[in-house]
């Protein structure tokens, strides 16, 4: 096994119509105002302690609003009870922030919901392959008591009561209520298409399933649990980040704590409210200090962070993409290498014809004129593709086998691996009878041989040469009355790229992702589609075994590995890679080996999951590099209000110019609580993505969300203090 190089050629590849999914264009939904309101409940019970504590620096702010409100009843003053309310209401915003995440999921759940009914099952006892029905006996079973290695008997218009493989029969299936799409789908035993889903539905013919799921395993009941995010597990780099943010946390905690003297000996805040009723220095020092840690914690991220998490495993849901793990979507972000089956992900799976080649005192016009008559009885997809290429070049009308009456038509078989056509004599234009054939060359010089022909040099020379660049010959021949058969050029048959391939391809290399084209034909073949769509290597004539091997020692050089598959023997690679993604298409075994599993089985979605993935990723970086930047205008606002009363000078670092010390303590706190609200759609839509190098991310990251999480407070708080100054005035 071997992974050979190639360099990505420079020619121009067509560019289809842009997707809503492009690398540069990956998103979300948007943000239903109405789902704010809805999620309030849900927000309100997340101020549960025993709720809060898995979120360290929300906690240390709902301590902090408890410490407030003590103190705000103790001695009731305008700015402690001013200050109180703020807090409670950033906690609050960001049990919002979760909870409308949620909420969305939730909302996808109760649809799915739809498709766990109360369903009969008619289960088969010892039933075995082939067996007459006279051998085994039927009964009629609630699903929820089936159990893993059950056989059922689904018909037409029944639902299927669980998980499983079909061991019997063929049937089309509805599966609109899993992946949304209307189209049905055919399963049928054996092969990789064999797999069915509990909850669907079976539209005719009828189906043997043995149940491969065990009690409450079932798809739907993990798609309910993931998308509500009842099993969301939160990802290496996320518990890292709350283990920084905790830390960050416990610093300013400890700071703040070390200042209560100096800050009530400062009494800065009293030039400008004097009248502070019946509370103390120490609690106005204490709601003070209070409003100062809150600030200065990173309560921005830290209200944000489970949202977006939660956020980028539902990008991946309207995708129809079902992650197990957020493990699995934060891993598609770094993934390093992408292996890529080449039949339907890179090209279009069926070969079509490209070129007409005629031989010698031949012209193409011809060979497409007798390639076509031979082609009308072929129903292969390479024998419709014969015809239309003959239209599209030639301008040749296609002629419907019914018109033609003095034709006799030869279909294709996989005997003969011919199709053609039998004219006979026409006595209105003395034309002799003629017989085409087209189809494989071997089969079709054998015809040539056997009706007085001899085949020629210059045939299997433009034979060899198509072969030689990965395509596929079919030669075209004729045998007029009188005369000895003869060939009469050469079909070119070509897997097509899809278009588009080449320009994702450029994305992924410009984000430092190497691609890897997984094909099962010859080398030859197979570097002439790489070198075609654009990816770094090629593996051919690849086996499982090859697969797996290869995902090893890409993964012992540090790189994380992503791949597709949809049958029980790429469930090795599957399990190995670090991002598997399953065809829900495939069977049982490719699904419970992948973390990934998409409900659409289209292979080309891997490139999207790594783009949301890296989505996922900047988002929580950029909201990280925001959340900390904002925290210096915050410094400028609350510290010279709290000791301008004992050191004058620091009077010049009121930049802003707030009109006092409560005004900016206040307004701080607004500033703090309100900016949550604001961030909640880009955590949920998620930081729009272009293809990029680390670094250019990187710089753009700061100087956005760097330099915007400095201006905005500044301009955010001031507004905020002339605000207050007004509602102050008018009371």
């Amino acid at each position: 096994m071997s992974v050979t190089s190639v360099t990505p050629g420079t020619g121009e590849q067509p560019v289809a119509g842009t997707p809503a999914t492009r690398g540069d264009r990956v998103g979300g939904g948007l943000l239903d105002p109405r789902q704010l309101v809805r999620s309030l409940p849900e927000a309100v019970r997340k101020l549960d302690p025993r709720t809060l504590w898995r979120n360290p620096v929300m906690l240390v702010v709902e301590v902090g609003a408890l410490f407030t409100t003590v103190l705000a009843v103790t001695g009731p003053s305008v700015f402690a009870w001013a200050v109180t309310v703020w807090l409670w209401l950033t906690v609050l915003f960001a049990n919002l922030a979760e909870a409308v995440a949620e909420g969305r999921g939730k909302a996808q759940a109760a649809t799915l919901r739809q498709a766990k009914k109360d369903t009969v099952a008619t289960r088969l006892i010892g039933w075995t392959p082939g067996a007459a029905a006279n051998r085994y006996r039927d009964e009629a079973v609630p699903a929820p008591e089936l159990r893993q290695g059950d056989i059922v008997l689904v018909e037409a218009g029944g639902i299927i009561p669980g998980d499983g493989d079909v061991v019997e029969g063929i049937a089309s299936v509805d599966e609109s209520a899993i992946t949304g799409e209307s189209a049905p789908v055919i399963r049928e035993s054996g092969g990789d298409r064999s797999a069915v889903t509990g909850g669907t539905r079976v539209l005719s013919d009828r189906i043997v399933v043995k149940i491969t799921q065990r009690p409450g395993e079932s798809f739907i009941d993990r798609m309910i649990a993931l998308v509500e995010g009842a099993n969301r597990q939160k990802t290496p780099n996320e518990i890292a980040l709350n283990i920084l943010l905790a830390a960050l946390t416990v610093v300013f905690l400890l700071a703040v704590v070390t200042l209560q003297p100096l800050a009530i000996f400062s009494k800065g805040w009293q030039a400008a409210a004097p009248d502070t009723g019946a509370i103390s220095d120490a609690g106005v020092a204490g709601v003070v200090l209070a409003s100062l840690l809150v600030c200065l914690i990173p309560t921005t991220i830290g209200a944000l962070l489970s949202a977006i998490g939660i956020a980028g495993m539902d990008r991946l849901v309207q995708r129809n993409v079902l992650a197990m793990s957020g493990r699995a979507v934060e891993a598609a972000g770094d993934v390093n290498t992408l292996l890529l089956d080449k039949t339907g992900t890179i090209t279009l799976g069926n070969r079509q014809a490209a070129e007409f080649l005629p031989v010698d005192g031949v012209d193409a016009a011809t060979v497409a004129d007798a390639a076509q008559l031979s082609s009308l009885a072929d129903e292969t997809p390479e024998g419709r593709s014969v015809v239309v290429l003959a239209k599209n070049e030639f301008g040749l009308r296609e002629r419907e086998p019914g018109l033609m009456p003095h034709a006799s038509f030869v279909p294709f078989t996989a005997q003969t691996r011919m199709s053609g056509v039998d004219l006979a004599p026409d006595t209105a234009t003395s034309a002799p009878g003629r017989r085409i054939r087209k189809g494989a060359a071997a089969a079709v010089m054998k015809w040539v041989r056997e009706h007085g022909g001899h085949p020629t040099e210059e045939v299997g020379q433009l034979v060899d040469e198509i072969s030689g660049i990965g395509g596929t010959p079919l030669v075209v021949a004729e045998h007029v009355d009188g005369e000895p058969a003869r060939a009469l050029g050469v079909i070119h048959l070509k897997d097509v790229v899809k278009s588009g391939m080449r320009e994702r391809f450029d994305e992924m290399r410009r984000m430092g992702i190497r691609t890897v084209m997984i094909t099962g034909d010859n080398p030859r073949t197979a570097r002439a589609i790489a070198d075609e769509a654009g990816v770094d290597d090629f593996l051919a004539e690849a086996t499982p075994e090859d697969k797996l091997a290869l995902i090893k020692k890409e993964q012992e050089g540090g790189r994380l590995v992503a791949m597709t598959g949809d049958g029980t023997n790429d469930a090795p690679a599957l399990a190995q890679a670090d991002v598997g993604v399953a065809m829900n298409t495939g069977t049982s075994a490719a699904k419970e080996a992948g973390n990934m599993v998409d409900l659409d089985s289209d292979p080309t979605k891997l490139i999207e999951i790594v783009e949301i993935g890296k989505q996922l990723l900047i988002t929580r970086g950029a909201l990280t590099t925001f959340s900390i930047a904002n925290d210096i205008a915050k410094y400028f606002a609350i510290i010279p209000a709290m000791f301008a009363g004992i050191y004058p000078s620091l009077d010049a670092l009121n930049v802003m110019r707030l009109a006092s010390p409560e005004s900016a303590i206040l307004s701080a706190v607004i500033f703090n609580a309100i900016v949550i609200v604001a961030l909640i759609p880009l955590a949920l839509r998620g930081v729009r993505y272009r293809p990029a190098s680390a670094s250019k991310l990187l710089s753009r990251n700061l100087l956005a969300y760097g330099l915007g999480g400095i201006v905005v407070p500044f301009l955010g708080i001031k507004l905020i203090d002339l605000l207050v100054q007004f509602v102050s005035g008018i009371s």
